[in-house]
């Protein structure tokens, strides 16, 4: 039984799944849109959501937490920039589109992750 286990594998230990969710949330929060698997979508969307919560706190203690996990540049842009916007908002800060286009070379299912107008 999967009792208290969230989250996807995607097939790596620990330590490389941290790293590739905190890159993908990092290539996210620069570009503001990106297109990625289905899978992986689902998957960044509440970890992208959780540090937007974060960000919106506003005070130094929060931003030190975005710095650990996020790249510097990232970071800044997250609580300068995309926070804010979501003042009002209680949550819901991205948003999955699934596209009808599959991966030419495996076949996988894609999707565009995006920030909330």
């Amino acid at each position: 039984m999967r009792h208290l286990k969230k989250g996807k594998k995607f097939g790596r230990k620990k330590g490389e799944r941290r790293s590739f969710l905190k890159t993908l949330a990092s290539n996210l929060v620069r570009d503001e849109k990106i297109l990625t698997t289905e899978t992986r979508a689902k998957e960044i969307k509440s970890v992208v959501d959780r540090l937007v919560t974060r960000a919106k706190g506003g005070n130094v203690s929060d931003l030190r937490i975005l710095l650990r996990t996020l790249p510097k540049s990232s970071a800044y842009k997250l609580y300068n920039e995309i926070a804010p916007r979501y003042k009002e908002r209680k949550g819901g800060y991205t948003r999955v589109l699934k596209v009808a286009k599959m991966r030419k070379s495996d076949g996988a299912k894609m999707a565009y992750v995006l920030f909330v107008k």
